[in-house]
C-alpha cells in the first residue's frame, strides 16, 4: 500500500528563556503496514509507540530541537529502537534537555528519507531556530513544516536562536515555491495549505515580528 499519514495530538509543556507555557503538539506518522518514519513524538512516547503497533519505525525526524519536540524523542526512539535525526544547528537546544549528547544521526539540506516507496525531502528552514527543518513529501503533495509556517502564519520568533526576517526569507523561498494545493501538516494547530497562506505574505511582513 502507498504512505499513509497518521496524526496524533499530544500535550505537555513548552519551556525557553525562562517561560513554560501549556501546548498541544502534532505527532505525525508517515509509512504503511511494515515501517514508519515518526515525526517530532512530542510528549507522550507510550501513547506513540502504542499507535506505531508492531511497525518498525526507521527513524525519529525532529523539526527542529526546542523542548516540546524533543524532550521525549530519546525515550520514544528508545522504546521502538529507532535512531533519532535532527539537523545540527539545533545543537544547543538538544544540549539543553541532553546535555553532552547529540542525536543519532544529523539531517541536511535535501537529504531524502523513504518509507513506502514514497520520499520525504528535507527542507532547511532557519528562522523559528537555526536548524528548522521541513519535509516535503511530493507523492502525497504534503509538507511537515514543524513551527516554520502554521495556519495563519509563521512560527514565533521573539525567542533564542531565532529571527523574523530569516523565517521569512525561509518560507517565502523555500515553502512558497511547492505547488498551491500542497498540504501543510504543522507542528501544532490545524493543517492548512500553501496556497491558503501565500497570499499573507505581505501582511505579516508588514506587521513584522
Amino acid at each position: 500500500m502507498p504512505a499513509q499519514i497518521q496524526n496524533l495530538v499530544t500535550s505537555g509543556t513548552f519551556s525557553l528563556d525562562g517561560g513554560t507555557w501549556d501546548v498541544d503538539n502534532n505527532v505525525w506518522i508517515i509509512g504503511d503496514d511494515a515501517e514508519v518514519y515518526v515525526i517530532d513524538p512530542a510528549h507522550n512516547p507510550a501513547a506513540i509507540a502504542e499507535a506505531v503497533g508492531e511497525r518498525t519505525v526507521k527513524a525519529v525526524l525532529l523539526t527542529h530541537g526546542h523542548d516540546d519536540h524533543i524532550r521525549y524523542a530519546r525515550e520514544f526512539a528508545d522504546l521502538v529502537k529507532a535512531p533519532v535525526f535532527m539537523n545540527p544547528a539545533d545543537q544547543m537546544l538538544w544540549e539543553d534537555v541532553f546535555p553532552g549528547t547529540t542525536p543519532d544521526a544529523e539531517i541536511a539540506d535535501g537529504d531524502v528519507f523513504e518509507v513506502a516507496g514514497t520520499q520525504l525531502r528535507a527542507l532547511h528552514t532557519p528562522g523559528h531556530s537555526p536548524g528548522s527543518t521541513c519535509f516535503y513529501v511530493q507523492d502525497l503533495g504534503t509538507v511537515f513544516s514543524g513551527d516554520t509556517l502554521f495556519n495563519g502564519g509563521p512560527g514565533a520568533t521573539g525567542r533564542s536562536y531565532s529571527s523574523f526576517e530569516t523565517i521569512i526569507e525561509s518560507i517565502s523561498e523555500r515553502l512558497f515555491s511547492l505547488p498551491q494545493e500542497t498540504v501543510v501538516n504543522t507542528g501544532h494547530g490545524d493543517s492548512t495549505s500553501i496556497g491558503a497562506e501565500s497570499p499573507q505574505l505581505q501582511e505579516w511582513i508588514d506587521r513584522g515580528n
